[in-house]
């Protein structure tokens, strides 16, 4: 039997946790996540970290892996999961992958590309605007210097869009065409899966676990990261509008407002990614069954 990694990808609050503990019981495996932030141990409940009794299902990997001081990068999960991969392929016949970051996933399917050296004057340059200037300066010249990027790109995550801008303006070309064509070939089979709902019911959900968030803590939990609001990892949506609220920027539903709003625009934009790619076989998460899974 060819050895097999299942990858389950979709939008936010699609189901995907649920469904691929399922899928790892199935095929009595392990589960690795592909989530740029759930891996982060001081992270928990505004990543939507699986529960204690979920991870106590089935044993995962790159949860609470890492710390927040750590720098990590698609480049970095790669190295990770091909290397995970290898050790449970000694005892399992397949591996189940699951998230909602399609960079990790990308790269973890076909690898990444070289990336040319920027130059440290051009760097300090744009960190030195974006610490003066705010988000929404950077936000602004990145979708002018590099629309084709804004399109895809998570428009809340400072570091990848700083990433952005400094390549072209020191190409002059835009950062997606480091991606190339050319894919790696991976010494197993990779069987992707989606989940999907239709787009009024995926924004009902979004908004009820937003609501179900702030009852288990959500508030709290974000003051404890204050202190941290600066760090990469922290620039991510249900921190940064409370940590906007705890500044008297905006007040308390405000910031709950903009948490399930910003939700929803990251859904989509994780969708538009996800359906580019024609390899994955979709299913419904309201039916979604294992035995569907293509073997």
């Amino acid at each position: 039997m060819n050895k097999t990694v299942y990858i389950l990808c979709g939008p936010t609050a699609v189901g995907k946790t649920a469904f691929a503990i399922a899928l790892a019981e199935h095929l009595q495996t392990e589960i690795i996540s592909a989530d740029s932030r759930q891996c982060f141990r001081e992270l928990g409940i505004a990543v939507a970290k699986p529960t204690a009794s979920e991870l106590k299902q089935i044993q995962h990997h790159f949860i609470d892996s890492h710390s927040i001081d750590e720098e990590l990068n698609a480049g970095k999960f790669e190295a990770y999961a091909l290397a995970k991969v290898e050790t449970l392929f000694q005892t399992h016949d397949a591996v189940v992958m699951v998230g909602g970051t399609g960079l990790y996933i990308k790269a973890f399917c076909e690898g990444m590309d070289e990336m040319p050296t920027i130059d440290s004057s051009i760097r300090d340059a744009i960190t030195n605007d974006y610490e003066t200037k705010g988000l929404s300066w950077l936000q602004a010249e990145v979708a002018q210097s590099d629309p084709i990027f804004w399109m895809s790109a998570e428009q809340e995550n400072p570091q990848r869009l700083m990433r952005a801008l400094e390549m072209i303006r020191a190409t002059g070309i835009s950062i997606t065409t480091f991606r190339k064509s050319e894919k790696k070939q991976r010494p197993f089979r990779i069987v992707k899966i989606g989940l999907e709902l239709p787009r009024e019911l995926l924004n009902q959900r979004i908004n009820q676990r937003v609501d179900q968030m702030v009852e288990a803590g959500l508030i709290e939990e974000a003051k404890t990261l204050l202190a941290h609001k600066k760090n990469n990892a922290l620039q991510t949506v249900g921190y940064q509008e409370l940590f906007d609220h705890f500044d008297g920027k905006i007040d308390l539903y405000q910031a709950l407002d903009l948490i399930k709003q910003h939700t929803r625009q990251y859904a989509k934009r994780q969708m538009t990614w996800f359906k580019k790619d024609k390899d994955i076989f979709w299913l419904d998460a309201r039916t979604a069954n294992v035995e569907e899974v293509k073997r």
